[in-house]
């Protein structure tokens, strides 16, 4: 290759890694994987190498991808934000030991995970936390103060002895919560995020504090970037002295002899990463002496002595069977596609969610394709890209009318998905009642899925209200509906009668009303009277409910179809106002975890008994907590809890406190 030839390839290079790096960075909607993009600035990387002449400080090469965005304050970093440098092979990660060893002697090495979030600071002044701020361009970032004060496992206050400390962590969204986002984000037709990543800096680059504090956000801070007050040699020992200060450091770090630890942890690390409850793409190896890393520097964009190691992602190939167009509880049209099944991380893929119409066009997916999928964030499947078409395949058409009952769909506002409006189409109809009748709903113990089906196919329901008007003789004709059970699903439907506010607001399947803004929101107006004729302003002001959720209760309760259905549910005995169910307040302000198997109880029992005290669950330990409530296989939990004096209860013991407080 000629010098020019390198010029015009580095420009094309250089162009495409700063569009992708403001989907990232700054619109947190990328592209292309993470991946790909490392592949990107390896092949750029790898041609300013080889050709002198083209290297440049301006390169995305030395210079940190991220912007601040106008919507937040600025916040100049006192000590940039640095990035890393990427490896790829073992081979790579020798190279950078002996580039190491050629400055220092007989260096040591910590090796940790690398977690795949959104890196902040957070700064502490007299004990108190006085700011935080995103990474931005590592010398401006952005103020996200009210944002990372939603995350409960970070201290708000630490030792008053230490006059200043600036800490750097990395604000993840576990893989649980990510999965149970994108559910939502999918049943309600919404923008999906593409993996934990994402969703972690989505959720905390938001204008509205009240979003971020229901994403579940969670932190691990991993670098002391500034401290007066304290004078710390090593990482491993301020990764130590954090940890005693009560921060929620990374989960593991092993501190390695010599390049072969470095390499066996690595590798342990890769067994690992699909087990571990956060998405990690790597591990990264830093030098462990502070002198040391003094000594080695940094350049324009990564510090010499730390080096990130990659993981590849595992795809496989295989064959679009057939795609399948599914009506959900709101209406939205789902494409799935049904895969010859294929083993990828561990488990058996059949089947591939293709989010919506645009999705299929862009990737130009048809029925007979072959396909590369993996797993998004390691946990949901997704197709990558189509490998080949085979030949005469016709391109896939979304279909103009729903397929349960044949009404034309249509796009509503701006949103991607495709729905179906007409509110008595029987696929929504099935799907409202079952989640009406749900456990976390209006609980109506042995009305399965199957059998709403067969109520709504025989004509015998038409809306949730009409199962108050059965009775045993109507049901027990339906195939495997005997006399008994017909009698014993009539008395769960009658006890579901006397269920509080906040399960009828959630069984009512609004959207972005959740279980916890459903309670929180029956708390506050008490009667559904009193919520139907609230404004947006003042179901806004109630901590914890956004925007979103206020907006969605005014639109639904001004719909007169939606308000019959409330009149008749009234009508037939289903109570319609707040029931306190505190039995005392024993546990009044106090915080539980619950981690484990529970053998008595189930986690939502657990929970419910704990609220009727007074008391509150959390997800995570932190120094508020007052108790971990411990099952069979606690795993972390329990050290954080000791880490923090936590008190560790049995279930024997959590027994005991109710039953001498009855």
């Amino acid at each position: 290759m000629t010098l020019e030839e390198a010029k015009i390839l580095a420009k094309k290079y250089k162009k495409e890694i700063e569009y992708h790096n403001k989907k990232y960075y700054e619109d947190d909607n990328p592209e292309i994987d993470d991946y790909e993009y490392d592949m990107l600035v390896k092949s750029l990387e790898d041609l300013e190498n080889s050709f002198s002449e083209l290297l440049s400080e301006s390169s995305p090469t030395n210079v940190v991808g991220g912007k601040a965005s106008a919507k937040f304050m600025p916040v100049k970093h006192k000590v940039k934000m640095e990035s890393l440098h990427d490896s790829f092979s073992i081979d790579e990660i020798i190279e950078f030991d002996k580039r190491i060893r050629t400055v220092v002697n007989a260096p040591k090495y910590v090796v940790e995970p690398k977690i795949d979030g959104l890196s902040v600071s957070v700064e502490y002044r007299n004990g108190n936390l006085v700011r935080a701020s995103t990474r931005g361009d590592g010398t401006v970032g952005e103020d996200i103060t009210e944002n990372i004060l939603t995350i409960s496992e970070l201290p708000k206050n630490i030792s008053k002895d230490i006059e200043f400390l600036e800490v750097r962590g990395e604000v993840y969204m576990s893989k649980e919560n990510f999965f149970e986002l994108t559910q939502k984000q999918e049943q309600e037709g919404l923008k999906i995020f593409k993996n934990p990543r994402n969703a972690a800096a989505g959720s905390l680059r938001q204008k509205d504090a009240k979003i971020t504090a229901s994403r579940n956000l969670q932190i691990f801070v991993f670098n002391i970037q500034d401290i007066v007050g304290k004078k710390l040699n090593s990482h491993k020992e301020s990764l130590d002295f954090l940890k005693n200060l009560g921060f929620p450091v990374l989960p593991f770090y092993r501190l390695c002899e010599n390049i072969q630890e470095v390499i066996d942890e690595i590798n342990r690390i890769g067994d690992i990463k699909l087990r571990l409850p956060f998405q990690t793409d790597g591990a990264v190896v830093k030098i462990d002496d502070f002198e040391q890393r003094k000594i080695l520097g940094s350049t324009s964009k990564f510090p010499r002595w730390a080096e990130a190691f990659k993981y590849p992602p595992e795809e496989k190939k295989t064959k679009i069977l057939d795609i399948e167009i599914n009506v959900g509880r709101t209406g939205v049209l789902t494409p799935t596609g049904i895969l010859e099944p294929v083993f990828i991380s561990g488990s058996k893929i059949s089947r591939v969610v293709l989010h919506n119409e645009d999705f299929i066009k862009e990737k130009d997916i048809r029925i007979g394709d072959t396909v590369v999928i993996r797993k998004a964030g390691e946990i949901i499947p997704e197709v990558v890209k189509v490998e080949n078409h085979a030949e005469n395949l016709e391109e896939f058409k979304y279909p103009k009318k729903c397929p349960s009952c044949g009404s034309e769909v249509v796009h509503i506002d701006e949103e991607v998905a495709v729905r179906c409006v007409n509110t008595n189409c029987p696929a929504q109809l099935v799907r409202n009642i079952i989640h009406f009748v749900s456990r976390d709903a209006m609980d109506i113990d042995g009305l399965g899925d199957t059998l709403v089906e067969k109520m709504v196919s025989k004509g015998l329901i038409n809306s949730a209200a009409d199962l108050y008007e059965l009775d045993a003789e109507k049901i027990q004709n339906i195939e495997r509906m005997g006399k008994k059970s017909s009698e014993n699903l009539i008395n769960a439907i009658k006890e579901s009668k006397s269920q509080s506010l906040e399960r009828v607001i959630f069984a009512l399947g609004i959207r972005h009303v959740g279980q916890k803004a459903a309670k929180l929101i029956a708390k506050e107006f008490r009667k559904i009277d009193n919520l139907s004729s609230a404004t947006e302003e003042e179901i806004c002001a109630i901590p914890g409910v956004g925007i979103a959720s206020a907006q969605s209760i005014v639109s639904y309760f001004s719909i007169p179809k939606n308000r019959d259905f409330l009149e008749k549910l009234r009508e037939n005995g289903v109570n319609m106002e707040f029931i306190s169910t505190s039995i005392n307040n024993i546990f009044s302000s106090k915080v539980f975890v619950l981690t484990g198997t529970l053998k008595n109880y189930t986690r939502g029992e657990a929970t419910q008994l704990i609220e009727n005290m007074g008391g509150r669950v959390s997800s995570s330990v932190s120094k508020n907590t007052s108790y971990i409530l411990a099952g069979e296989n606690p795993g972390s939990k329990i050290e954080k809890a000791e880490k923090f004096g936590v008190k560790i209860l049995t279930e024997s013991e959590f027994a005991n406190m109710l039953t001498e407080n009855e």
